[in-house]
């Protein structure tokens, strides 16, 4: 790399293993997949997202088919959870996924 070059390469790194306990001890769920940023729930129920490389922080998004009375309660024991792990769990919003028409490929939409 040159020394005039500006652009440094990071790699980040989250604390998946305290994510993977929150969620199994809050909703009893494992971790079904965990991308970049994003771990999603087993079942697609919820996705939590890592906020700026934080270790303190998570954002909080629900899949739109969960019942309201599921994603209160299933917020509230993962909030507890992680309150006790020293992490806040802020609720964002909905999400879907979409399955694009003959790929092997999902979208997610957040809103």
């Amino acid at each position: 790399m040159d020394k005039n070059d500006t652009a440094v390469s990071q790699v980040e790194f989250y604390e998946l293993e305290k994510v993977r306990f929150i969620i199994k001890d809050g909703c009893g769920l494992d971790v079904a997949y965990a991308y970049d940023d994003l771990v999603f729930s087993e079942h697609g129920i919820f996705i939590l997202q890592f906020v700026n490389s934080s270790t303190r922080s998570m954002d909080c998004w629900f899949n739109k088919d969960c019942i309201e009375s599921d994603r209160l309660s299933l917020l509230k024991s993962l909030t507890n959870s992680a309150n006790l792990n020293k992490i806040e769990i802020v609720y964002k919003g909905n999400f879907e996924m979409i399955q694009q028409d003959g790929k092997e490929q999902i979208d997610i939409r957040f809103y």
